[in-house]
């Protein structure tokens, strides 16, 4: 163990290379044939710097996903990365890459370009100090997470249910790094209110207003927040009516729902789906459910931040803290069907905003702590 951060210490240079390169190749979730350029460089990098084999994953609509494997066993240890971001193509002209006083920006370098890197560089560290190992890394690389994991959702879930754990490489909480041991479920629903049309200045009284019953059910909605708890719902979007003088007849919501634990999970969404009309003559139909279940911060998880925790003291000198977050990741997918501990990226700020960036000297520190993760969980 103790051999690791330095090796990878003076290895710092290097990681700088290839994080510039993979920042520099723009990857938004819904431009294909750009995803699947950097696919290809991931599985050239994967072999060059580990040794293991890749496995291109093809997707008709969406980027082909990549599964490289390291090492052998009968059992596995999966590392979660997805290399799609939230920016847009061109944005490299106007954001472009750059490195000063300690930190990188670009688009996609803090989330999560930079734990990729790092994740690839523990696996080389392992490789080239002969570290130990008799269970077989699986390291999946998909391609589309910022947009909720249309195809890569039931990869990840077979991958999961094979593993012993799960590490992800998310971006730890802000620039003090802290890991993730609770993230939120993520419901989505869509509430659609009929009326009934009617001309607004001739039969104002023959008309029943969509439009009214979908405020109704906002204020409702709104009202059963429980900051105390962590449920909360957000109607975030709201379309209806067709003219001003119209009694409308249609008008719908997109909502938002978010819980830490599954019990309440089940509850707000059992809720939701059981919406009435509250006006007389009006309808109501609620479609939706969850999209991420809650990755609760359970015994195991506890177990793992503990075990990351030490191994960043004794080895690294790092004092390493735990964080829960409303944001949901790969790592949501996983919670159900194996131990998970996210958060095991970068460390910077500012994922999704102009001022992403990462703190380069962390680079190396974390790199070491998910090398020494998949030593200890690995040569068991």
């Amino acid at each position: 163990m103790r051999n690791i951060y330095p090796y990878l210490e003076k290895q710092k240079e290097d990681m700088y290379a290839y994080l510039e390169e993979i920042v520099t190749k723009e990857s938004p979730s819904h431009d294909k044939e750009l995803v699947d350029e950097l696919g290809k460089w991931l599985a050239k990098t994967f072999e060059k710097l580990t040794g293991g084999t890749t496995t291109t994953i093809p997707e008709a609509t969406y980027g082909d996903h990549i599964r490289g494997e390291w090492g052998s066993g009968e059992s596995q240890i999966l590392i979660l990365g997805h290399f799609d971001t939230v920016w847009p193509k061109g944005t490299i002209k106007t954001m472009p890459f750059k490195m000063e006083n300690g930190k990188a920006a670009g688009p996609g370098a803090f989330d999560m370009k930079g734990g990729i890197i790092q994740g690839l560089f523990a696996l080389k560290a392992l490789k080239e100090l002969d570290i130990p190992m008799n269970k077989k890394v699986v390291f999946f690389f998909d391609s589309d997470e910022e947009i909720g994991n249309p195809s890569s959702r039931e990869l990840i879930e077979k991958e999961a249910e094979k593993s012993d754990v799960v590490f992800v490489l998310e971006p730890g909480m802000s620039e003090k790094g802290s890991l993730k041991t609770s993230r939120k479920g993520v419901g989505i629903f869509n509430v659609e209110a009929t009326g009934v049309p009617a001309h607004a200045g001739i039969d104002p009284d023959k008309g029943v207003s969509a439009i009214q019953e979908l405020a109704l059910q906002t204020l409702d909605i709104e009202a059963m927040n429980d900051f105390d708890t962590g449920t909360t719902f957000n109607v975030g979007k709201v379309t209806g009516g067709t003219g001003s003088n119209v009694i409308p007849e249609k008008a719908s919501a997109e909502v938002d729902l978010r819980a830490k634990t599954q019990a309440a999970f089940d509850r707000a969404i059992e809720t939701m789906l059981g919406l009435k009309p509250k006006l007389e003559g009006a309808a109501l139909h609620v479609t939706g459910g969850a999209n991420r279940a809650p990755l609760e911060r359970t015994d195991q998880v506890v177990s793992l931040f503990t075990t990351a925790k030490q191994l960043a003291k004794t080895y690294i000198g790092m004092e390493l803290t735990e964080q829960e977050t409303g944001g949901g990741s790969d790592g949501n997918l996983t919670a159900p069907l194996a131990p998970t501990l996210d958060g095991l990226g970068a460390v910077g700020d500012g994922a999704h905003a102009n001022h992403e960036h990462l703190i380069l000297s962390e680079m190396p520190k974390r790199s070491a702590l998910l090398a020494m993760l998949l030593a200890m969980y690995g040569g068991e």
